[in-house]
């Protein structure tokens, strides 16, 4: 049966899609790759990494949805994020991988399916739950925010949530968040409400991240930052990883929440290259 026209302007669009946005710093002979959380873009990292470039080649990568890269009408599923990162990466020699929240997500699942690009990882604030039923159990129980726990479990609500912070909110959201820089939160409006609301369900509530866990090779050498305070990725997902992978070494910083390179940069840098050759 012929492809009606229809069928076949949307085939050729998704195939000349454009590439993830990236940045590139430094001329180093190892290459270090930045994921950021939902809703991060490349400015989450570049005003702090100068301390790398003299050493690394840095590539910071907008995902799929955010920033400044294509934002289509799509399911951003994990399939659909490692693959758009991949044909973004995929002539990279191998490399490091550094991501924060959904970013350690998708570090996860892109070192599963392409383990002969990766090195060395870097998982900052990981959110395992273990299931989308145990992510809601998480967020609900949460007496001190009850009203973040009901918005970010119901996935209508995260899209009012979502159109109001962009077409309302997003130019006063600099001074309403103060406790993180003005690039960071400015960035927040940089997505679509399909993709800021479908990467959180299908990446961060629904993805088994375990089981791409124990496809990763032990010749990997993983390492997970997690700030003590952090109320958004679970401490007790650290133990239930690290009893899988023994190896995978975690360090726990002090008096930090959910961003750790924001409030802890240089001790962040400090770990980053223990951890690169």
């Amino acid at each position: 049966m012929s492809q009606l026209p229809s069928e076949r302007r949307r085939r050729e669009v998704r195939q000349i899609e454009p590439p993830l946005y990236t940045e590139c710093y430094g001329d180093g002979i190892e290459t270090l790759v930045f994921l950021a959380g939902l809703g991060g873009t490349t400015r989450y990292w570049a005003p702090r990494i100068a301390p790398l470039t003299r050493d690394y080649k840095i590539v910071l990568v907008d995902l799929l949805g955010f920033g400044d890269s294509p934002k289509p009408w799509t399911r951003y599923s994990v399939d659909r994020h490692v693959a758009a990162l991949h044909e973004t990466l995929a002539t990279l020699g191998p490399f490091t991988i550094i991501g924060h929240s959904l970013g350690a997500l998708l570090a996860v699942a892109y070192a599963a399916r392409f383990p002969e690009q990766i090195k060395n990882m870097v998982l900052m604030s990981l959110p395992y739950f273990g299931s989308e039923e145990d992510a809601y159990r998480y967020f609900r129980k949460n007496r001190n925010d009850r009203l973040r726990g009901l918005v970010v479990t119901n996935m209508g609500l995260t899209i009012i949530a979502c159109l109001i912070t962009r077409r309302v909110l997003g130019k006063f959201l600099p001074y309403l968040i103060r406790d993180m820089p003005k690039e960071v939160v400015a960035d927040l409006v940089k997505h679509t409400w399909i993709s800021s609301t479908s990467s959180l369900w299908e990446v961060v509530y629904r993805y088994d991240a375990l089981s791409d866990i124990l496809r990763i090779p032990e010749r990997i050498d993983v390492l997970c930052i997690h700030g003590d305070r952090d109320t958004t990725a679970p401490l007790f997902s650290l133990d239930l990883i690290q009893k899988h992978r023994p190896g995978w070494r975690i360090d726990m910083l002090h008096d930090v929440d959910h961003h750790p390179f924001l409030r802890d940069t240089a001790r962040c840098i400090e770990l980053i290259k223990n951890i690169v050759p």
